[in-house]
Parts: structure tokens; sequence; C-alpha cells
């Protein structure tokens, strides 16, 4: 029964810790954190296994929150660099659209200068 209530504990802290999460939190902190619920819930069901689930639990989060924590900071790095490609495209589109402007302004002014020339 002593098990029980320390996953259960385990299971209540981890909630706690996962409820406690802000949404302005980068993918980076939320992958440590989820990656520490994740593994202390599994530690302590491990660790209940070989009667230490305290041990099991502190092992289980320490490895998930550096897993969480790897995977979160490669999606960071990824949307990072997807914003940059967004941002690059936008530029791009805003100067062909200045130039498309130009050459508009260019041919109507050569309409001009052609129809001046007639008379």
């Amino acid at each position: 029964m002593n098990i029980t209530k320390e996953i259960l504990a385990t299971f209540a802290v981890t909630m706690c810790l996962a409820s406690c999460a802000q949404t302005g939190m980068n993918k980076t902190a939320g992958g440590a954190l989820g990656g520490a619920a994740i593994g202390s819930g599994i530690g302590a069901i491990i660790g209940s296994a070989t009667g230490r689930a305290g041990v099991g639990t502190a092992i289980g989060a320490g490895v998930g929150a550096l897993g969480g924590a790897v995977i979160g900071n490669s999606m960071d790095s990824t949307d990072e660099e997807e914003q940059k490609k967004e941002e690059r495209q936008n530029r791009q589109q805003q100067e062909l659209d200045r130039q498309r402007r130009e050459i508009e302004e260019l041919k109507k002014q050569q309409r001009n200068d052609d129809t001046y020339r007639r008379y």
C-alpha cells in the first residue's frame, strides 16, 4: 500500500507541475516539463516493481526532462528557421510587388511618350 501512495503522490506532483506550464513557454521548456512528467510516472511504475518507487521517479524525471528538452530544442530550432524563411519570402514578395509597380509605371510613361511623339 505504501508503494501505491508513492505512485499517487508522484502522479499528483507531476500533474501539478504540468498544470503550471505557461502557454508562453518555448518548446524546450515545455518538452523538459512534459518529459519529466512522463519520465517520473514511468520511473515510479518501474521503481515500484523493484521496491524503490522514489528512486525510479527521480531517475525517470531526470531522464525524461533531458530527453524532452532535447526534442523541444530541436522543435524550437525548426520553428525559428521556418519563421526566418517566411520573413525572407515576405521581403522578396514586397520587392517583387515594388518592381511590378515600377514596370507598370515605366510602361505607362512609355505609352505617354509614344503618344507625345506622334503629335
